[in-house]
């Protein structure tokens, strides 16, 4: 069994004259948390796209789980275990946080949705749903509507779904974008969490976050990931701390 669960082998994403994705060349260890950062418009959510299968790259190889992905559909990859949090998984607001979780129980097993009223009273998916909320601390808010909980209980939701698909890799682009600081804490708990149980590809801007969480840390700029180390190197990094960490980084 590979080390890695994910190799990305010379990614390149044109738009028009502008390189989103640059030779991107990637590898991510089973069981880290692996972030990417970058300055804004630095191709990061391109590259997201890009190996969740939402976006086709114009060349270039993606590996998951030791077999290339780089022809197969969103779909495809997320039942092979790569699940994007907050763009595979979409929230109905007016259903309560139960039911949108076993939505995402339901779509895994493979049910049609239109047999949904019945799947309703169905225990053993109520179950599942409900200990992937647990997973996220949202067990005693199950019963909610999910427009009437706040915007962090809401992207909580948005991991439980993804966790209910049974990934073998979450795919986090910006989990604590919007959230207050007691909420982002929250959120860094959840993730630390999840840490060696789930490979986690994460992209975040709050770098309290991505210190406290990452075990490697890949800085991408211009399209083109500049170094990747660990997050103490890296912190070292002039290159890096000219690019993009700045001085109050060092």
């Amino acid at each position: 069994m590979t080390e890695h669960l994910l190799r990305v082998s010379s990614l390149h994403k044109h738009f028009g004259g502008i390189a989103a994705t640059d030779d991107v060349n990637l590898a991510v260890k089973r069981g880290q948390v692996h972030a990417i950062i970058g300055p804004n418009g630095a191709g990061k959510t391109t590259l997201i796209s890009q190996l969740s299968g939402q976006l086709k790259a114009d060349s270039g190889d993606i590996e998951f789980r030791g077999r290339s992905i780089i022809n197969d559909s969103a779909a495809s990859r997320a039942r092979q275990g790569l699940a994007r949090s907050f763009q595979i998984t979409s929230v109905v607001m007016q259903m309560n946080l139960l039911e949108n979780v076993m939505l995402a129980v339901q779509g895994n097993s493979g049910h049609s949705f239109r047999f949904w009223a019945p799947v309703r009273e169905d225990r053993e998916m109520q179950e599942a749903a409900m200990a992937s909320l647990a997973e996220v601390g949202l067990q005693d808010r199950a019963g909610l509507i999910a427009a009437n909980v706040s915007h962090g209980e809401q992207r909580q939701l948005e991991v439980a779904m993804a966790l209910a698909m049974k990934p073998r890799m979450l795919l986090l682009d910006e989990p604590m974008a919007g959230m207050g600081k007691e909420e982002g804490a929250m959120m860094v708990d959840i993730l630390n969490r999840l840490k060696g149980d789930m490979t986690i590809l994460l992209v975040e801007h709050d770098m309290d976050a991505v210190f406290s969480l990452a075990d490697q840390l890949s800085v991408l700029v211009n399209g083109h990931i500049i170094a990747t180390d660990t997050v103490d190197n890296i912190r070292g990094n002039h290159e890096v701390q000219k690019a993009y960490l700045g001085d109050g980084h060092a």
